[in-house]
C-alpha cells in the first residue's frame, strides 16, 4: 500500500508539471490567471461528479466533519491555483515556484503543532535539500531583488499555505469518506470560490475561442485525474512525505519546457532537479521500510 500510495501521488505530480506548461501556453496567448484557475477546477469538478455519481448512495456521509474538511479542501485548492498564477504575474515564474514549494516546512510545522509527526534531523535536512534543489532548477538566485514585489512574495507564499492546506484536509478526510464525496465538495467550493474574482465576460469567451481544446485538456490532466491519484494516494502517506514526493512537478514542468516549449536546461538546472530526485527517491524508500 506504502508503495502504491507514493506512485499515485508522483503519477499526480507528473501531472501537475504537465498542467504547468499548459497554463503557460494559456497564459502567453492572453488569458487571465483566474480564468485559466477556474476552468481548470472546473472541468475536473465535471470529472470527479462523473465519478461521485457512479457509485451514488455509496459515497455519502453523515458526518459534519467530512463536508467542513471538503470545503476547507476547496479553499486550499483555489487558493493554490490562484495566488501562484498571481505570483507569477507580480514577480517571475521563478520565484513564484520557489515560493510556493516553501509548502513542505508549512506541512511540517503544522504536523509538529498538533502532534501529527516527530521532528527529526532527518526530514528537515530532507526538506532543505529539496528546497535548495528547487532554488537551483527554478533559477531563483538569478533573480535581483527588485524583481521580488511584495504582492509577489505573499501571493507565492500564500500558496505554499494553500498547499498544505488542502493536504491536510484530503488526508482528514481520508479516514473519514470516499475520496469521491471529498473531492466533489472540494471542487464545488473552489468553483464557488472562483467565481467571486473571475470576469465573466471573459470567462463566456473561452467556450467559442479557438483555445477550448487547451482548457479542456487543462482541467482533465490538472484535476480530473490528477487529484483522484493524489487523494487517494496520500491514504497511505505522511503528510510531509507527500508534500515534498509531489515536488517532481516543477521537474517535469521543466521538462516539459524542455521537449514541448523547446526552452533549455543549465548545468545548475540538472543539478537542481538531481537533488529533488535523488532526495524524493530516499524518503520514498526509507518510508516503505
Amino acid at each position: 500500500m506504502r508503495y502504491g500510495g507514493i506512485g499515485l501521488i508522483m503519477l499526480a505530480a507528473i501531472l501537475w508539471g504537465v498542467t504547468g506548461g499548459i497554463a503557460d501556453i494559456l497564459m502567453n496567448k492572453g488569458w487571465n490567471p483566474t480564468i485559466i484557475s477556474f476552468y481548470r477546477g472546473a472541468i475536473g469538478f465535471v470529472c470527479i461528479f462523473s465519478w461521485f455519481l457512479f457509485q451514488g448512495k455509496q459515497n455519502w456521509s453523515s458526518s459534519l466533519a467530512v463536508y467542513i474538511w471538503s470545503i476547507l479542501a476547496g479553499v486550499g485548492v483555489a487558493g493554490n491555483f490562484t495566488f501562484y498564477f498571481l505570483s507569477i504575474e507580480a514577480s517571475s515564474v521563478a520565484i513564484a515556484a520557489t515560493l510556493m514549494y516553501t509548502a513542505p516546512l508549512f506541512v511540517l510545522l503544522i504536523s509538529f503543532l498538533f502532534k501529527l509527526e516527530r521532528s527529526t534531523w532527518l526530514k528537515w535536512g530532507c526538506i532543505a535539500l529539496v528546497l535548495v534543489g528547487i532554488f537551483l532548477l527554478t533559477g531563483a538566485y538569478k533573480s535581483g531583488s527588485s524583481s521580488v514585489t511584495l504582492l509577489g512574495a505573499a501571493a507565492g507564499l500564500g500558496a505554499g499555505l494553500s498547499y498544505a492546506l488542502f493536504i491536510f484536509s484530503f488526508k482528514k478526510t481520508a479516514t473519514l469518506a470516499k475520496p469521491q464525496l471529498t473531492l466533489t465538495i472540494a471542487f464545488l467550493a473552489f468553483g464557488l470560490i472562483l467565481l467571486l474574482f473571475i470576469d465573466y465576460k471573459e470567462a463566456l469567451s473561452v467556450i467559442t475561442s479557438g483555445d477550448l481544446g487547451w482548457f479542456i485538456l487543462l482541467g482533465l490532466v490538472g484535476a480530473g485525474v490528477s487529484f483522484v491519484f493524489y487523494v487517494v494516494g496520500i491514504k497511505w502517506t505522511a503528510p510531509s512525505t507527500a508534500s515534498m514526493i509531489a515536488m517532481v512537478e516543477p521537474v517535469t514542468a521543466s521538462l516539459f519546457g524542455v521537449l514541448v516549449l523547446k526552452d533549455s536546461l543549465t548545468i545548475v538546472q540538472i543539478i537542481g532537479m538531481l537533488f529533488i530526485l535523488v532526495t524524493i527517491t530516499f524518503l520514498s524508500v526509507k518510508q516503505t521500510h
